[in-house]
Formats: structure tokens, C-alpha cells, sequence
């Protein structure tokens, strides 16, 4: 394997917790940004964990270059994927109760992940990604997701991922029995939004902010 065990973590140690947030960080980035990502989401009482990718980046090129061109990093990155959910697994965390988070060329990964290895998952955000290949290979997602709820949150335009990939991915994760949520944002930048952070608790983690308000 490529990219080295690395895993930070945060929240409520793996051994306590009955559910997990699996965050990935984008092309340049460090486990420790996107792990503080999570401060902004309704995950009390989760184990938050972010792997660290060899150089700070899951692969070489831009997602939309052929696949085999990114390997091997691309398959390695996977696998580092598959080891953390089986690690999670083992020590009492199932499938169900395990959350993704990924931005950039980490949500690109992270659907890639979670839609080859489609389940049951607690839910999956993605901040400006989509899934990998200059042709999306369908033939690579056998499985269906059993209505797992996806958030997709998007720049339009972006300099990395145009916006028709992102809807193409939506299409697909629907026919795999996802439960997705789509928002574009009009020149919004290359960022993780306020918005979408909002957006994400209320449709993935069930909070809308409001359990405190008086009627």
C-alpha cells in the first residue's frame, strides 16, 4: 500500500463511540484542517478520524483524467479507505453508523469509496467532488447504497470540478438507491460553505439548529 496507515483523530475515542465520521482531506491539505471541519457539525459523542495522505495527495492528476493514469495511488487510496471502515467494524462500529466527509479531491476519493462499496452508510458528505475517471465507470458500483442519505454542495463554475460532473454524479448515486441532495452554488469559490455545513447537519446528521427555539 502506497499511502502509509496515517489516521488522526478526534472526538470520542473509537472505543467509546457508537458512531464515526471518516473525513478526507483535499489535494494539499493535512488531517488536522479537515478534522476541524467537524467542530461546525452536529457530531457530539462521534469518533472523527482523518487519514493523512502520503504527500497530502490521494493521487496525481485531476480526477477526470483517465483511471489508470492515477494508479496505482488511486487503488491505494482506496484500500487505506477499506482498511479504516474494517478497523471501525471490528472494534464495534457498524457500516450504518459510520459518516463521510470529504472535500475536494477528498470527495472526489471518498465517492468513489463509498460508491464501489455501496451499503447501508450513516451518510456521506461532499463538498465539490464527484466520482473519478475521464468516463465514469458504472460497471465498478455493484452494490446499492439502501437509501443512505448524500449531500452534494457545489461550486458553479469551479476550476477543478466542472459542475456537469457533479450532476452526473447524483444521477448515478440515485440508481444505486441513494437519498441525494444536490445544491449548486453560483460563483461561490473553491470553499467549504457556511451554507452547506447547515445544509449537511440538517440532512445527514437529522439537526436543523432549531431543537432550542420556543415555538
Amino acid at each position: 500500500m502506497l499511502h502509509k496507515k496515517d489516521f488522526k483523530y478526534n472526538g470520542t475515542p473509537v472505543e467509546q463511540a457508537k458512531k464515526a465520521l471518516i473525513m478526507v482531506h483535499g489535494r494539499g491539505g493535512f488531517a488536522e484542517d479537515i478534522l476541524a471541519v467537524a467542530d461546525h457539525l452536529k457530531v457530539e459523542g462521534f469518533a472523527i478520524i482523518a487519514p493523512q495522505a502520503y504527500n497530502n495527495s490521494w493521487y496525481p492528476l485531476s480526477f477526470m483524467a483517465p483511471e489508470q493514469q492515477n494508479q496505482p495511488w488511486l487503488d491505494s487510496a482506496i484500500e487505506m479507505l477499506q482498511l479504516l471502515e474494517t478497523e471501525l467494524n471490528q472494534k464495534g462500529i457498524e457500516s450504518r453508523d459510520i459518516y463521510f466527509f470529504g472535500f475536494s479531491q477528498g470527495a472526489c476519493l471518498t465517492l468513489e469509496y463509498v460508491t464501489r462499496n455501496a451499503k447501508r452508510y450513516g451518510g456521506v458528505i461532499s463538498i465539490i467532488g464527484g466520482l473519478i475517471g475521464k468516463n465514469i465507470n458504472t460497471g465498478n458500483y455493484l452494490t446499492d447504497f439502501q437509501n443512505t442519505p448524500i449531500y452534494l454542495g457545489t461550486s458553479d463554475p469551479d476550476a477543478h470540478v466542472p459542475v456537469d460532473r457533479v450532476k452526473q454524479t447524483a444521477e448515478i448515486l440515485n440508481t444505486k438507491n441513494a437519498r441525494v441532495e444536490l445544491q449548486v452554488h453560483k460563483d461561490a469559490g473553491h470553499v467549504i460553505l457556511p451554507e452547506e455545513l447547515g445544509r449537511a447537519n440538517n440532512f445527514i446528521f437529522g439537526y436543523s439548529g432549531m431543537e432550542n427555539e420556543k415555538p
